[in-house]
């Protein structure tokens, strides 16, 4: 069913709301950041409310023998259910201004969707980045188990690579051997684009070719923190029952009301894959 027969009250045509998706998606995929380094798991139908998350202490290897005549069960340490939220933000559009739209032929100015897109959007990096205690929904920096290192003083050239390199090694020793993702805040993320001392290279550039995931910065993570990840779905995911969807909601005073949304909650099965970058002073 297409949105002109699902949403027949609604001011919009066919074109318009391709129009009005595609402003919608173009933007989400503009400022999600978790996204660009978590695997995904669905969707999984927007009526499904819950999901089982077996969760892995400790990094374990597997069986060594000539037939292989015992069972070795790569089994949980514990297992939880995760109830998924609905993310949303609404926005409206004037009747004036769809009308003035339709009778000068020019498109509709969707400005406020982009908008709306972009705080759902940070709403969703912040569910999975700091969680929610509302929903119970650990997130990267604060879920129990997660390694930590205080960082070193960036201000001082070098201090970034070294941090980072220790982080990972922290990661390697409980038998993460990545690839790594490294999602930081945007001061420090800022203190990264200077040259590496003795080099003609950025540190930045260094530090990517040991974090291969992607160096990424992110408003969600404050002050001067950050996080790094060693990615993969066995170390967690992020759980989609409906992705980022635009729906009529009804008029008022002749304008019209809309909603973006989704429903969606991080999984994070190996808190050991998870290392964040720490401030001394915090």
């Amino acid at each position: 069913m297409n949105k002109v027969q699902k949403y027949h009250d609604a001011p919009l045509n066919e074109r318009e709301w391709e129009a009005l998706d595609e402003i919608v998606i173009e933007n989400a995929r503009r400022n999600l950041i978790g996204r660009r380094f978590i695997d995904i798991y669905g969707p999984l139908g927007q009526g499904v409310q819950s999901v089982i998350n077996d969760i892995f202490e400790e990094s374990e290897r597997g069986s060594l023998s000539y037939h292989g005549e015992e069972l070795d069960i790569s089994s949980s340490t514990q297992r939880i259910h995760l109830n998924i939220p609905l993310l949303y933000k609404d926005f409206g559009l004037f009747w004036r201004d769809i009308e003035q739209a339709k009778a000068l032929d020019i498109p509709i100015d969707f400005s406020p969707a982009a908008n709306a897109v972009a705080q759902t959007a940070l709403l969703e990096d912040d569910l999975i980045f700091n969680g929610s205690k509302q929903f119970h929904v650990p997130g990267l920096t604060n879920v129990k188990g997660h390694l930590s290192h205080i960082r070193s003083d960036w201000m001082k050239s070098g201090n970034a690579f070294t941090d980072v390199v220790e982080a990972r090694n922290k990661l390697l020793k409980m038998g993460q051997s990545g690839p790594y993702a490294l999602v930081l805040s945007p001061d420090l993320f800022a203190l990264l684009h200077r040259v590496h001392q003795g080099t003609n290279v950025l540190e930045i550039e260094h530090i990517r070719e040991l974090v291969t995931d992607g160096v990424f910065q992110s408003p969600v993570l404050k002050g001067q923190s950050g996080v790094l990840i060693a990615t993969g779905r066995h170390n967690l995911d992020l759980v989609i029952a409906e992705d980022i969807e635009t729906a009529y909601m009804d008029s008022e005073n002749m304008n019209h009301f809309f909603r973006i949304y989704e429903c969606i909650v991080p999984r994070i099965k190996r808190p050991s894959a998870i290392c964040t970058l720490e401030d001394a002073n915090e």
